[in-house]
């Protein structure tokens, strides 16, 4: 029993470093600042609910996906690092995309949808880092091994799920111009992530050749 609690705090513990849904709530907080309060309890979900989909699979038959299609994890690494700069490099520089809207009535179903899906769940949430710590896990394929990962990647989800809807307590408590500074900022950091992951893609990539 000790063993099985001990393993539990483990994984729940690599979890939240890696995928650190204190950093992570500013990204969400910058993403969704023309969101309603609504629509980001949406999005939240749709978001983690897909995060924890995409960890599972992996999880379960990471392997075999891998293999089948021919992707190593550089790869990944090196896809996700662009995705995440770009959506950095657009919040540093107050660009509006598809992801973002000036009236919160015009943001469509879609537009939550797609705000939830990328780059939210993909690739911050459920990056490379997440599914490299996910297979570790349950590298073994024990079942134990595979029940405890997957309980307590979900109740990452539960937790981040929170931070991501309470933190707009702070939002309200800074206002407008600090949210502004807060999505520059965590536009830079997106951005160095982004480029962090490239390196560390193509570095890896390189190793293997």
């Amino acid at each position: 029993m000790d063993s099985i609690l001990q393993t539990s705090i483990a994984t729940f513990l690599g979890f939240f470093a890696i995928m650190n849904p204190i950093a992570n709530t500013a990204v969400f907080i910058g993403l969704t600042s023309s969101c309603s309060t609504e629509q980001k309890k949406k999005i939240a979900f749709k978001a983690l609910i897909t995060t924890f989909i995409i960890i599972a699979i992996f999880i379960l038959v990471g392997n075999i996906i891998f293999k089948f299609f021919g992707i190593t994890l550089p790869a990944l690494r090196v896809a996700g690092g662009i995705l995440i700069f770009l959506v950095g490099y657009d919040m540093l520089n107050n660009k509006k995309s598809e992801m973002h809207s000036d009236d919160e009535k015009n943001l469509s179903n879609e537009d939550v949808l797609n705000i939830a899906i990328t780059p939210l769940a993909v690739p911050l949430l459920a990056g490379p880092g997440t599914i490299a710590t996910a297979m570790n896990f349950a590298a073994s394929q024990a079942l134990s091994d595979v029940i405890i990962t997957l309980s307590m990647f979900g109740f990452l989800c539960i937790v981040s799920y929170l931070f991501f809807i309470y933190g707009q307590i702070i939002v309200n408590k800074i206002g407008q111009s600090g949210l502004t500074m807060i999505t520059k900022l965590m536009g830079l950091i997106l951005a160095v992530i982004g480029i962090q992951m490239l390196i560390v893609g193509i570095h890896t990539a390189i190793q293997m050749f």
